[in-house]
């Protein structure tokens, strides 16, 4: 229990035996945490208390809060940074997760302003715009919309790609294997759209990204435009200091 003859903050003591709880497996990923009253009830402080502490765990990406349903103790995050460059179905695969796919819209379009200049078309050249909410084990891990020149897979609009990953059936029916990416990643607020699909609450932070995919040959044949879940990711990146600057 809580000690107020202690110089440790009481919300920090509520933090700390959450915490210990969630290492321990007392707590697993996806259980509900009890209600801000019910903890305070039990801890025997303040709600504000007992809020400050489940904030930092919150910061912290130990739990997640989700509007109107409660907190519940977050997965443990997929990690973004140098990879190979695979499909999202290859990289669940990896971490032990099934990996699928809801299709939000499929059609061709003309390519206008930024997509046709990213991808080297001319202005009105046919692209395949694909957008799909991303899941894994059932939950929604981010919301990805790809471009990709018509001519390069023609029939790709025909393909039912909400079962199936993008890139084996770019590799299998067209031949067609990427080389290489230039990833961009940046931080973006939620909006109402995406907040819904990912179930978080609207002005939740997401990890945003912006990839265009090359072919070996230089040519780029795909655009692709990422929102993906603030607490279900992290960047990870390894440093290492040039010995020349030494």
């Amino acid at each position: 229990m809580l000690s107020k003859e202690l110089p440790i903050p009481l919300y920090h003591q509520v933090h700390t035996d959450l915490l210990s709880k969630i290492q321990s497996g007392e707590l697993k990923p996806d259980d509900r945490i009890a209600s801000e009253d019910e903890l305070a009830c039990s801890y025997g402080v303040s709600k504000i208390t007992v809020r400050r502490a489940l904030r930092d765990l919150a910061l912290a990406g130990y739990v997640r809060r989700e509007q109107g349903r409660g907190t519940f103790v977050a997965s443990p995050k997929i990690e973004q940074g140098p990879r190979e460059l695979t499909s999202f179905t290859e990289e669940m695969r990896r971490h032990g997760r099934t990996a699928s796919s809801r299709v939000l819209s499929q059609e061709v379009i003309a390519a206008e302003g930024e997509v046709a200049e990213k991808l080297q078309l001319a202005e009105g050249a046919l692209v395949l715009r694909l957008r799909r909410l991303r899941i894994a084990d059932d939950q929604p891990m981010g919301i990805q919309t790809a471009y990709l020149p018509l001519d390069v897979a023609p029939d790709l609009v025909h393909e039912r790609l909400g079962a199936a990953s993008l890139y084996e059936v770019l590799r299998q029916k067209y031949g067609i294997v990427p080389a290489r990416a230039r990833e961009t990643h940046y931080a973006v607020a939620a909006h109402r759209e995406i907040a819904a699909l990912l179930g978080v609450a609207e002005g939740d932070p997401t990890l945003a990204a912006e990839r265009i995919t090359f072919l070996e040959d230089g040519r780029p044949f795909e655009l692709v435009e990422s929102f993906m879940h603030g607490d279900r990711y992290k960047i990870v990146l390894d440093l290492v200091r040039d010995v020349r600057d030494a």
